[in-house]
Parts: structure tokens; sequence; C-alpha cells
């Protein structure tokens, strides 16, 4: 560890390694990284998935951006977003991810990753950030975003907007699925 901090700046960070370090706690995990891919589902459930994952937040969570159309239903921009990536079925159902959904037990484990609690509303600029893996949500630090590029959006140190994680909705998102 060299002790020299990287600011934020313009300038791309040149090859190397770093060391991460926060004022908050870090906690590793053994889960298996999975690839986000902006995906459409053909089964029906993603409708009920955005649906509900829209009444729960009404605007994107991570900006706070507001969605000035909700009257009119219409949600240009705004995307309802799977915090564990739709398109890993396969690995939802290998590692049991469907344990931490606690709003759908009559449900089988492959559905379950169309529940709210595996949702968040996002401007759809940040729903592609996010898929990448370009920035982070920290459930165990106060729900800090952390950003891991050129932050032009001001997204990071910004906590994830209460309307999505109220501990006394049974729908919030799960700190589980965020880690």
């Amino acid at each position: 560890m060299s002790g020299r901090a990287v600011t934020p700046s313009k300038n791309p960070v040149g090859l190397g390694d770093y060391d991460i370090s926060s004022t908050g706690p870090i906690h590793l995990n053994d889960e298996p990284w999975v690839a986000r891919l902006i995906t459409y589902s053909i089964s029906g459930r993603e409708n009920q998935f955005r649906s509900r994952v829209r009444a729960r937040d009404q605007k994107c969570v991570i900006s706070g951006r507001v969605n000035n159309l909700i009257q009119l239903n219409m949600w240009p921009a705004f995307h309802a977003t799977h915090a564990f990536p739709l398109e890993c079925e396969n690995i939802w159902c290998q590692f049991n991810y469907g344990r931490w959904i606690t709003n759908m037990d009559d449900a089988v484990d492959i559905s379950k990753i169309d529940s709210t609690q595996n949702g968040l509303l996002m401007d759809s600029s940040l729903h592609n950030l996010f898929d990448q893996y370009l920035f982070s949500i920290n459930p165990d630090d106060g729900y800090k975003i952390i950003s891991f590029f050129l932050d032009d959006m001001t997204i990071d140190g910004r906590i994830l907007d209460p309307v999505c994680r109220d501990p006394t909705d049974p729908n919030r998102v799960s700190d589980d699925l965020l880690r």
C-alpha cells in the first residue's frame, strides 16, 4: 500500500493495483460475480415487476430525479432495474438467491427474481452504468452509493433514497441482493 490517495479528477486512473478504503465497513463475500445485461422478458412477469417497482419508488432512487409525467403513467428514461441480473436466473437458482426474497413465500424460486425486493427504479443512463458495475450501493454503510467511474452524474457519496428501503415495507429492496 503506497498510502497515496487518488482524488476525484477528470483524468483517467492509470493501470495498476489499488487499495480501496472507506471510513465505513467493507464486507467481502464469496458469492459469484455475474455479468449484468439489459434484458427483456417475454414471460409477462417483467410487466408486473416494472409496475410494482414504479409504484413503490416513483423516482430514480439513485439520483433523486423525479418523473414529472407520472400522472400520465409515462415513464420515459426510467427503468425498473434488477439488483440481481435477470439474465442469470440459472445462477439465481443454483445458489438459492430466492432465499433473500421474503414477500413471495408461495412462489417458486425462479419467479422470485422478479420480486420488488430485487428491484430499483433508475434513470436509464444510471441503469446502464449499474449493469456495468460502474457504481454500487453499500447497505452496510448507510446505503451509500460508490462510483467507480468519472462521476459526471454526481452520484458518488449519495444515499439510496429511503422510498425503496423502508424497513416497514415488505416490498423494500433486499440488503442481501445489494451486497
